[in-house]
């Protein structure tokens, strides 16, 4: 037996959904499934309130009714006071704890892309048009239809296509190595 009735006039059905009966959203109404449905299309939370009452209200909401202030009012007025920085220890003036990254012209070859970048005769860096040219030049070379039929040719251009469709994958048109998805087997 459930706790609640509808409290819809004259419905005997059990009241198992509640909806709000006021603003305050702390009291509640209990009806059956469509007379909630009705009750929740004609409820209108802003109902009897000022235009500027709901402006001022959803000002609030924005900052989860949070007081604000305008940046750098708070604390920024007056001078800088060194002693908040002060590093007894020494820390902030030694070494960075971590290694120095290599410089930027230096990049190393993707261990996954090694075999693909050497059967199609690349380098890397390298981007989508350098690529898609290179493609382009080998499967004319190793087409059967170019090579007569040659088993050997045939092999040769399913593993350039294998290698394009990995390389094509992880070269963007920048040159950069493209992301792995998140989950994904690299390579």
């Amino acid at each position: 037996m459930p706790a609640h009735a509808c409290e819809h006039p004259g419905c005997t059905e059990p009241g198992l959904f509640r909806a709000p009966r006021d603003r305050s959203l702390r009291h509640f109404l209990w009806f059956c499934l469509p007379h909630v449905r009705d009750y929740n299309k004609a409820w209108d939370y802003y109902k009897g309130m000022a235009p500027n009452e709901i402006e001022a209200h959803l000002r609030d909401d924005t900052a989860w009714q949070r007081p604000t202030w305008p940046l750098g009012r708070l604390g920024g007025a007056g001078r800088f006071d060194a002693e908040i920085l002060r590093d007894p220890l020494g820390v902030l003036n030694g070494e960075a704890p971590t290694a120095r990254r290599r410089p930027r012209d230096v990049v190393e070859v993707p261990p996954e892309l090694r075999a693909a970048l050497e059967l199609m005769d690349l380098s890397w860096p390298l981007d989508q048009v350098e690529l898609r040219t290179r493609y382009k030049d080998l499967a004319k070379r190793y087409h059967p239809d170019a090579t007569g039929g040659d088993r050997a040719a045939e092999d040769r251009l399913k593993d350039i296509n294998r290698a394009y469709s990995l390389l094509k994958r992880r070269v963007p048109a920048r040159g950069r190595v493209a992301a792995e998805p998140a989950g994904a087997p690299a390579g």
